[in-house]
């Protein structure tokens, strides 16, 4: 006798609806599973064996084939243990068939025959969807995560014995339906602006950042606030928008972060060591998983003492940078994850930190070896550089706290409407929305110029400091883009510095220009 129950199995953030067809033939007794099943996937046959005894029934005797379709597909993981058990029971007949026509089942079973949380169950709720099922069987831990999917009803087993009390006799309270709602994290309080002292260059760099979405860098010696700085960059961040909230739950969920858990409502911190290698970075393994660039969708991505970093793990940041996705290629085909985060990254200006000082020791030819670790080519994808010098102790003695984050958090939130009015945050407005929008006047656009011949700006750099400046200007609520928004723009774009200019010198510059 054959039966059919409906699965699903991960690629890349999506899922892949998969039929788990099982045939009971006659022969010596045995279960093979067929389709391209990885490790994971063929032990099953092991758990489902114990926990079908574990529940009291009776596993059949005889020669079992499990399908799972479609077979060119690879299918990795511990959620088809549930599926498998069900369709093995259905086969034998010791459970109804009418049920299994409109539900998907996922879940790994233990040997003791409980239910346990798999990763992807919003996506495997989706697929569900498309698929045309109505009910989706998954475990407690699961059931508010798939919750979040309109358009099923989602049901949560805490054993195989509860599914089949379910699926068979329509015993409801053994499978309570989970109510659609957005179950969201407690909220952890952000670290404020107000404990930073002085910086107001570095502040101002942080707040440009998160009102148009502007990739920063943060370089000075050790112990002037770059890690406290950086840290404090989420609390200055709008909250996520119901569709942002969904999309970094999907690749939470993937990535096995958030079992147990609703809607993300929090924006991601990531701050990877930076002995990450380039698929933590980006994604990658066997089986594959989703890279920190991800995990940081919509939220912020902070890479400490950037030239630790090795050069490859750095460099493979140049297209997510660019894309805002990570296109993974591998035999099995292309896997994509979404990847649009807020990279921030600092690092010291030498070897010992202290370059420009007394203090210093480093050679010149240690300080260029040392920052030359960073490539060019990613340098220029970070919009804004800025010196954090070391805070005097007038500053640290100071009794009066700086400006709090919920104040800036205001102005930013003030500035990011005005962007969504446009249809994109700054720093990916497209090109001619760009040409629109952030056009200098005519002594901007003079200015703009002259620093492109004085200091040797890319096209990349020339679109750069159009953005930026049209974020400055948004802060300041202004219609067009002047020269003073155009000024303060260039500061940001300088290359490092290593005789320990401050972002206010490198303006005294500009204004040479």
């Amino acid at each position: 006798m054959q039966q059919t129950v409906l699965s699903a199995t991960l690629r890349g953030v999506d899922a892949l609806a998969v039929e788990v067809e099982v045939d009971l033939g006659t022969g010596l007794p045995s279960v093979t599973i067929v389709g391209l099943a990885e490790v994971a996937v063929r032990e099953s046959r092991l758990r489902v064996q114990a926990a079908i005894a574990a529940t009291g029934l009776v596993f059949p005797v005889a020669r079992i084939t499990v399908n799972l379709a479609p077979a060119h597909v690879k299918k990795d993981g511990t959620g088809f243990d549930l599926p498998i058990a069900l369709a093995i029971l259905a086969a034998h007949g010791a459970l109804p068939t009418a049920r299994l026509d409109d539900v998907l089942v996922l879940g790994e079973l233990s040997l003791a025959g409980d239910v346990r949380p798999v990763r992807g169950a919003i996506a495997a709720a989706e697929a569900a969807r498309a698929a045309g099922r109505r009910t989706v069987l998954v475990a407690p831990e699961n059931a508010p995560e798939a919750a979040l999917v309109r358009g099923v009803e989602v049901r949560a087993v805490r054993t195989l014995g509860d599914a089949v009390a379910f699926l068979g006799a329509g015993h409801e309270e053994r499978a309570p339906v989970v109510p659609e709602g957005e179950v969201a994290r407690s909220r952890v309080s952000d670290p404020d602006l107000r404990d930073v002292k002085g910086q107001a260059s570095a502040r101002r760099a942080l707040e440009l950042a998160a009102a148009g979405g502007h990739n920063l860098l943060l370089f000075g010696g050790p112990g002037a606030g770059k890690t406290m700085l950086a840290r404090r960059l989420p609390g200055v961040l709008p909250g996520l928008l119901h569709g942002e909230a969904l999309e970094v739950t999907r690749v939470h969920s993937v990535a096995g972060l958030n079992l147990g858990g609703g809607l993300v409502s929090q924006r991601p911190f990531r701050a990877p060591h930076h002995s990450t290698t380039p698929p933590g970075l980006v994604g990658g393994g066997n089986p594959v998983r989703p890279g920190e660039v991800s995990l940081a969708h919509h939220g912020v991505l902070f890479l400490d003492e950037l030239p630790e970093f090795t050069r490859a793990t750095l460099e493979v940041l140049r297209e997510p940078l660019e894309s805002g996705e990570v296109m993974l290629s591998r035999a099995s085909g292309t896997l994509r994850y979404p990847a649009r985060c807020l990279l921030v990254a600092s690092m010291n200006p030498c070897p010992c930190g202290h370059h420009g000082t007394p203090r210093c020791r480093c050679s010149s030819a240690d300080v260029s070896r040392y920052q030359g670790r960073v490539s060019g080519p990613l340098l220029d994808r970070i919009d804004l550089h800025c010196h954090v010098p070391p805070v005097d102790f007038a500053a640290l003695d100071d009794a009066a706290p700086g400006e709090a984050t919920m104040a800036v958090a205001l102005r930013v939130a003030r500035a990011r409407e005005a962007q969504r009015a446009r249809g994109a945050l700054n720093a990916r407005l497209p090109l001619a929305l760009l040409e629109e929008h952030a056009r200098p006047d005519a002594e901007g656009r003079r200015l703009l110029v002259r620093a492109v011949e004085r200091l040797g700006l890319s096209a990349r750099g020339w679109d750069r400091v159009r953005r930026v400046s049209r974020t400055i200007a948004d802060l300041a609520q202004a219609a067009d883009v002047g020269a003073a928004h155009v000024a303060e723009a260039l500061h940001y774009r300088s290359a490092i510095e290593t005789d320990n200019a401050s972002c206010s010198d490198a303006a005294r510059r500009v204004e040479r220009i």
